[in-house]
């Protein structure tokens, strides 16, 4: 591999430039307003002080006071921040050192050498599926150096080969010589102000309101503080959006030359795998993480997360019939594309990453060919990686809270309970994953007769077909983007699709388009659909069983319609509910909780419904029904004595949560029991064809 001198893009000293200035536009903003509230603070002081002694008495004593504290209570929300207290979470991590794995020390001192930069101050493991650099940014960092950490995530590490971790560590290491990582530690410290002054507010509106209530008089002068606060908090926002746009471009390009630099170290190839696999190796860990919360219940936790982690990997691997090398599903560029159809192709300007088909595409361009891959898994490179992998899962449940003393879940169970869970909550394999992300459109079935002509299954369920629903999904998804820039709700002036450069005033002519080429392709999908219920229904008739099919679609169809509504009152209700999360005066909460109470009438009828019906009974867990058994048994007062009661509203949040998930569980059962039904007659009546359980 030939190595090339790694110059800085035209674009990355733009995007610089622009970041830098961004921030010393906030500085100079901010001090301006600061030293305007200060001015405002004088002259309330100095003409609440002559009110009172050109006329001594009561009322001016009290406009006086006023007058004075609306300039103060200006600054002191100007410099609040200030006692904000802002430590870093660090209990996640847990530092090596070099005797503890010096394989891998090693390695990053390999990795040092060769991209030219320094070592990290201290070397991080965590249980994610990821590797960053990071550093203590507190106010001082944005004046002195401060040397970089690096983490390294054991959910990563387990799925990837030796050269694809140097690969990726290289990336880190290139961030490591980026001086500017310097601009990241201004934005995160100016982002901290801003976000302080805009929403952690809750402590300075209690302060407000308790002076406001201290005497009526009082009221009109904080009313005009909050309204000149309003005014301050409109600046700070048009701020953030300045400083962040910037930086996030400069982000993008800071990441585009960290690849580079890992490309120079290794080639492309490994850090463009590991690209390519990290979706399903989160996805992976996300699932066992998801298996073990519904474990929870029953006290059970994992023996091994990673080891878990690893069979789900594999597993998810043999269902999306990827190819297993060096022990590794190896995902391709066209395996990734499968999904995504879209043509649409929006300048992220809040992206901090660049996309993967991105990073991709400019790693290739550099030409740079790996010549020692070391395959061998990155695991390896610890001194005892099962212990490790060990005492990560403990802390891990360390966290999690059980109603008794929890036991481990042997990994043999695990596997044969993480199956049955996959079994339990996908499709047949049958439909060739036609329906994983459609639902049977609707249509008469009174009206469909058996078709004489002959329908072949392979047909109806081909990987044309799959396209074909996938190309609907993004189309549809397109549409909906490109009407919010029509409309305004995106903030985009200009977009591409399809290889062609759009104004918004020009997007009118390309939604028509769009939906006429929607709607064909969902025509062509619904014929398909029919021909999916005529072919079943020819399976009914010719081993004689009883005309249920279309039973089963009616209830289908009807559970389709109803859902939307039901699901709005969990919408609407949320919605609600979001003045909860703001201060709100008493007698507006009061008023707000009486406005809701139609809205619990629908949703505790619908939660009864649940209860009564057989269907749900497996669903239902013992917590569950105790908690909706309290919901619906007595009337919930959430607001007393001038505060709220958070066990009430426990209460009406776990069950407006458990409701939703029920309304939704109800259509994935509903929709299971028909495509069952149809996988039943087809065996029934092919008994000679195989079909794969997994």
């Amino acid at each position: 591999m030939t190595k090339k001198n790694i110059k800085i893009s035209a674009e990355f000293k733009a995007q610089t430039t622009k970041a830098i200035v961004s921030i010393l536009l906030f500085f100079i903003t901010y001090i301006v307003m600061l030293v305007l509230s200060i001015k405002l603070t004088i002259w309330c002081i100095y003409a609440g002080i002559s009110l009172i002694i050109t006329k001594p008495m009561f009322f001016t004593l009290i406009a006086g006071i006023g007058i004075a504290s609306l300039g103060i209570l200006v600054v002191f929300f100007l410099i609040k921040f200030i006692f904000k207290s802002g430590k870093v979470d660090l209990s996640h991590l847990t530092e090596i050192k070099r005797s503890d794995e010096p394989e891998l020390f090693k390695l990053i001192d390999e990795i040092v050498k060769e991209v030219g930069t320094k070592s990290p101050k201290r070397v991080y493991l965590s249980t994610d599926v990821n590797a960053s650099v990071f550093y203590d940014s507190t106010f001082w960092s944005m004046f002195f150096p401060v040397k970089k950490n690096l983490q390294i995530g054991l959910g990563l590490v387990n799925t990837v080969t030796q050269s694809e971790l140097k690969a990726i560590l290289s990336h880190e290491f290139g961030h490591f010589s980026q001086k500017t990582m310097k601009v990241g530690s201004y934005v995160y410290n100016v982002n901290k102000v801003i976000f302080n002054l805009l929403y952690d507010n809750e402590s300075y509106d209690q302060m407000a309101q308790k002076w406001s209530n201290s005497s009526g008089y009082f009221i009109l002068f904080v009313l005009l503080t909050l309204k000149i606060i309003d005014g301050i908090k409109w600046i700070l926002q048009q701020m953030y959006t300045i400083v962040n746009r910037s930086y996030m471009a400069l982000s993008r390009e800071m990441e585009f030359h960290a690849d580079e630099i890992a490309a120079n170290i290794t080639g492309y190839d490994p850090l463009k795998s590991s690209l390519l696999r990290m979706s399903l190796a989160e996805y992976s860990y996300n699932s066992v993480l998801s298996f073990y919360d519904g474990q929870i219940i029953n006290n059970k936790k994992s023996e091994n997360i990673f080891k878990d982690q690893l069979f789900a990997f594999h597993y998810f691997a043999q269902e999306n019939k990827l190819e297993i090398k060096n022990n590794l599903p190896q995902i391709t560029d066209n395996v990734l594309n499968k999904f995504n159809k879209s043509r649409l192709v929006i300048k992220d300007q809040w992206a901090s990453h660049p996309s993967v088909e991105d990073r991709i595409a400019r790693l290739e361009k550099t030409g740079l060919i790996s010549e020692n891959i070391d395959n061998r898994t990155a695991n390896s490179l610890f001194s005892n990686i099962e212990k490790t992998h060990l005492e990560f899962t403990q802390k891990l449940f360390q966290k999690v809270v059980y109603t008794s003393e929890a036991s481990t879940l042997s990994f043999e169970d695990f596997q044969e309970k993480f199956n049955k869970d996959m079994v339990d909550n996908s499709f047949p394999k049958l439909y060739n994953g036609y329906y994983n992300n459609k639902n049977p459109m609707f249509f008469d079935v009174e009206t469909i007769n058996n078709s004489t002509q002959e329908i072949k299954l392979e047909n109806l369920f081909s990987d044309e077909m799959i396209n074909l629903v996938y190309t609907t999904i993004s189309i549809q998804n397109d549409l909906d983007s490109i009407k919010q820039i029509a409309n305004k709700t995106w903030n985009i002036k200009t977009f591409d699709y399809d290889g062609i450069k759009y104004k918004r005033k020009n997007s009118q002519e390309l939604i028509k388009k769009l939906e006429s080429e929607l709607e064909s392709f969902n025509q062509q999908i619904l014929q398909n659909d029919i021909r999916i219920f005529q072919f079943f229904s020819n399976c009914e008739s010719q081993i004689k069983y009883p005309s249920l099919l279309a039973g089963y679609y009616k209830i289908f169809f009807k559970y389709d319609k109803i859902y939307d509504r039901k699901y709005d009152i969990y919408i609407q209700l949320l919605n609600q509910l979001q003045f909860i999360n703001v201060v709100t005066p008493y007698e507006q909460i009061t008023a707000n909780f009486k406005r809701i109470e139609s809205y619990e009438e629908d949703l505790k009828r619908n939660i009864k419904e649940f209860l009564d019906s057989s269907d749900y009974e497996s669903e239902i867990s013992k917590e569950m029904r105790e908690n909706f058994e309290q919901y619906l048994s007595r009337y919930l007062a959430y607001f007393d004595e001038n505060q709220y009661n958070d066990h009430n509203l426990h209460i009406l949040f776990t069950a407006l949560n458990d409701y939703a998930f029920l309304l939704s569980r109800g259509y994935f059962l509903i929709k299971k029991m028909l495509l069952n039904y149809q996988l039943e007659v087809f065996k029934t009546a092919h008994p000679e064809i195989q079909i794969p359980t997994i």
